[in-house]
């Protein structure tokens, strides 16, 4: 910005620059980054603001490594002030010595994985924590970020679009509680200087004490490696030469029946994803001497996670000479297709059924766990890496619950690394500080010593009712943070996002169960829904959508319940127990406590939706909780259908809830040969055994003569399975239907091979596979249920059926629509 255009850049505003100024020398040296916040209501202030200190900081890094800048400038297109606001920064920002690339934050992802020295955010209009998250991690030590807000005092209250989007019809009005915590945040910690442009006004000096806590670690390449070292050379740490030289040995197959699998864990900004990129490069390179053509196969909840992957394995291959045609689906890439390798990437879901040489699962803390052990078990040469804290997921959760598992297998030999260097910046770095405690990226759940243990042995628990209000103060962090720490170990998948949900969601609410010291041993997230128009209740009928809202939505559009719409409840979002106490029934103590306040409350329900599967799904129906929806595809990342369970509390809510599980039953019972082949045949025998009997006694006429007969050819052993398959079909029908005391008796072994072979259609192996029973033992446990029930229906024992059919008089309309 030149001279003349420095006019009307008030004094207090120079001297706050020229104090971020001051300390460049230690910012580049240390590799630490500076932030600065700038708020206006005058977008033409805060773009030339903005573009003072951008320009004044650049000409300061420039005079020390005469390497041009390059900037990332991020706002909200849609909104005019922001366009103006964009336009003015651009004007003004000095081009010569600044590459300043302008996105939009609905695209931001893709900046994932680069690099920048200055980024820019326009918080003006919005203030989403996911971005903040995401965001400041592409900024290197030595530079500097900018945030540019709303008149400082005024923020707290700005209806912004994230909080927009939290909001129901029933209550339009959202709390302002985040952007209070995050303003708090920004005064408490060192590194960030604060600016009120309307004041002119310094309201907290930029200053930057402390030193760094450990100097970088020199780059040392081993001297004896199976990779090129050119290979090794695109390593930026330490870190990440040792993690490609772990991957070396995923180069030799493993015996038969054995499996390699490497775990990386790092926070964020250490490179990981890079690493194991490099180390992928270095494997097809072997493996292309060995294979006429080497397959990786790579997943993670999004493609957007593996960019930085595939980037790096385009550096190595290019430098190796490699060439390939690079495939992307919507602006990212999702497969490098050389003539003598390939490197895909797939959805969670479809890794267990492809054939890959190596495996690669980025992100892992974001796929459900059960997901993770189909994955595992279907290869045998293996990458899982995760971020321990971020915006990604629970690196925890994914340490605790799968990599514990995976290492008790003597048949798996387990490699694990931790990088913990930074890539863009250094240890002790005050800016990433800030974020971990701004977003709770850090959580943990507390420490519980004897006297917890004791309380949880005795009950001696209290039931906390919170106010977000109170909760996202200060003094009441510690809680907060023990909150938010037991859902990053207990959920597959957190985000900060979720954080600002349960400050600012008008609808949504914080319990908790806490040991007569306070430390926290379980956290529930409650949703509040229904209470309907009527003016709503039919738009939804014919397809309409309305914010929050699952159960009534559900009960509407799939059982068209039009009544149901007015009766309010409570849907419980999240529920997670301290991992180190589970299975010592807190939750279910926590469930009683949770339906006896919406009792009080006068609510109608509770209800929770979840990827099912057994172990959950016994945890719920314990509890009193009945099966109402079953989702008809799988989760693409967590692998699982979603369930909806509901605990009716009035009369009336009973009875839409009993009508609604009889038709969720016969539901499944007639597809789940179509759309649940693969439901778990545990989960199956579960949901068919909920509710009220189908039927009050076996009708009359359900099969022909020769049905019949051909029943007992089936038992008595001429005919296959699957020449009486459709009788073995109905049969099965028949027996979730009746009650208890008048169907035939089969034990649990005899149940699941009926759902799994006559109702799901597996075949005979897989059977096999799932129950552990040989398939020659499977098909006398089906002879002998065709023979159960022959006597059943006939009334006849085996030897006293005399074969044939004689009478061709016989309804068939009957038969067939029975």
């Amino acid at each position: 910005m030149s001279s003349s255009k420095n006019k009307d850049i008030p004094r207090s505003f120079r001297v706050f620059t020229q104090h971020v100024i001051k300390k460049i020398d230690d910012l580049i040296n240390y590799r630490y980054r500076a932030l600065v916040v700038i708020s206006s209501k005058d977008p033409v202030k805060l773009g030339k603001l903005a573009s003072y200190i951008i320009n004044r900081f650049s000409t300061a890094r420039f005079r020390r490594s005469k390497v041009k800048l390059r900037g990332l400038y991020i706002y909200h297109d849609e909104f005019r002030e922001a366009n103006l606001l964009r336009e003015v920064f651009e004007k003004y920002v000095e081009s010569r010595r600044i590459d300043m690339e302008f996105g939009v934050y609905e695209k931001s992802e893709k900046y994932l994985g680069t690099t920048f020295q200055l980024l820019v955010m326009d918080l003006t209009k919005d203030l989403k924590p996911n971005d903040v998250g995401r965001l400041i991690g592409v900024v290197e030590g030595g530079g500097l970020i900018a945030l540019l807000t709303p008149p400082w005092t005024d923020w707290d209250r700005f209806l912004t679009i994230f909080k927009t989007e939290l909001l129901v019809p029933q209550m339009p009005e959202p709390r302002h509680v985040f952007i209070t915590w995050f303003k708090n945040k920004l005064m408490e910690h060192e590194g960030i200087g604060i600016y009120d442009a309307d004041e002119e006004r310094i309201l907290k000096k930029y200053e930057l004490k402390r030193k760094p806590l450990i100097e970088k670690k020199e780059i040392v390449i081993p001297s004896e490696t199976l990779f090129p070292r050119r290979v090794y050379e695109f390593s930026l740490t330490m870190d990440q030469v040792n993690v490609v030289k772990l991957m070396e040995t995923l180069f030799e197959k493993p015996r038969k029946g054995m499996k390699k699998v490497i775990v990386i864990t790092a926070d964020r900004g250490r490179g990981k994803s890079c690493a194991i990129g490099i180390g992928v490069s270095g494997l097809i390179h072997l493996l292309k001497k060995v294979k006429p053509r080497p397959r990786v196969l790579v997943t993670a909840p999004e493609p957007s996670n593996v960019q930085s992957f595939m980037t790096l394995v385009m550096k190595v291959l290019d430098d190796l000479g490699y060439k390939y045609e690079i495939i992307k689906k919507e602006g990212s890439i999702v497969e490098l297709r050389g003539e003598k390798f390939s490197v895909e990437y797939w959805k969670p879901i479809d890794i267990p059924r492809l054939k890959g040489d190596i495996i690669v699962v980025d992100e892992a803390s974001g796929i459900h766990v059960p997901m993770l052990h189909k994955i595992w078990k279907s290869h045998n040469r293996l990458v899982f890496s995760t971020t321990i804290h971020g915006y990604e997921g629970a690196g925890r959760g994914f340490s605790v619950r799968f990599l514990q598992k995976i290492k008790s297998d003597e048949k798996t030999v387990v490699y694990e690394y931790e990088m913990s260097e930074p890539i863009r910046y250094s240890y002790n770095d005050p800016i990433e500080e800030w974020q971990f405690k701004t977003l709770l990226l850090d959580a943990e759940p507390a420490e519980l010593d004897d006297k917890d243990l004791k309380d949880i042995e005795t009950g001696n628990l209290v039931y906390v009712k919170y106010k977000p209000e109170e909760l996202f103060r200060k003094e009441n962090e510690d809680e907060l943070r023990q909150l938010f720490g037991i859902y990053v170990l207990a959920h597959y998948r957190n985000e900060p996002d979720d954080l600002g949900m349960l400050a600012d969601a008008p609808h949504h609410s914080i319990r908790a169960v806490k040991t007569s010291s306070g430390r926290v041993v379980c956290a529930i997230q409650i949703a509040f829904e229904g209470g309907i128009g009527e003016d709503m209740v039919y738009e939804l009928l014919r397809g309409g959508k309305i914010p929050g809202n699952i159960i009534p939505d559900r009960f509407l559009k799939h059982l068209r319940y039009v009544g149901f719409a007015k009766l309010k409840g409570w849907r419980i979002v999240r529920i997670a127990t301290h991992p180190s106490v589970q299975g010592k029934g807190i939750g279910s103590w926590a469930l009683s406590k949770l339906y006896e306040e919406a009792v009080d409350e006068k609510l109608d329900w509770v209800a929770a939706g979840f990827g099912v599967n057994a172990e959950l799904l016994r945890f719920w129906l314990k509890n009193g909780f009945i099966p109402v929806h079953i989702s008809p595809d799988r989760n693409q990342v967590s692998g699982e259908y979603t369930l909806l369970v509901i605990k009716p509390i009035t009369e009336e809510c009973m009875r839409y809830v009993n009508l609604a599980n009889i038709e969720f039953r016969i539901k499944l019972l007639e597809s789940l040969h179509i759309n649940y082949r693969d439901l778990e045949v545990d989960v199956a025998k579960q949901l068919l055994e909920t509710g009220e009997p189908l039927l009050k006694e076996l009708p009359r006429d359900l099969f022909t003569p020769v049905q019949i007969d051909r029943l007992w050819t089936y038992c008595s052993g001429p005919m296959t399975f699957e020449s009486a398959s459709d009788i073995m079909g109905r049969i099965a029908r028949i027996y979730w239907s009746l009650p208890i005391d008048r169907k035939p008796k089969l034990n649990p072994v005899e149940e699941y091979v009926l759902i799994g072979k006559s109702m799901e259609g597996i075949s005979w192996e897989e059977l096999e596979e799932i129950l552990n029973i040989p398939v020659k033992d499977l098909h006398k446990i089906m002879r002998r249920i065709a023979c159960v029930f022959f006597e059943y229906l006939t009334g006849k024992k085996i030897d006293e059926h005399t074969p044939g059919v004689e009478n061709t008089d016989y309804n068939y309309t009957l038969c067939l629509f029975t």
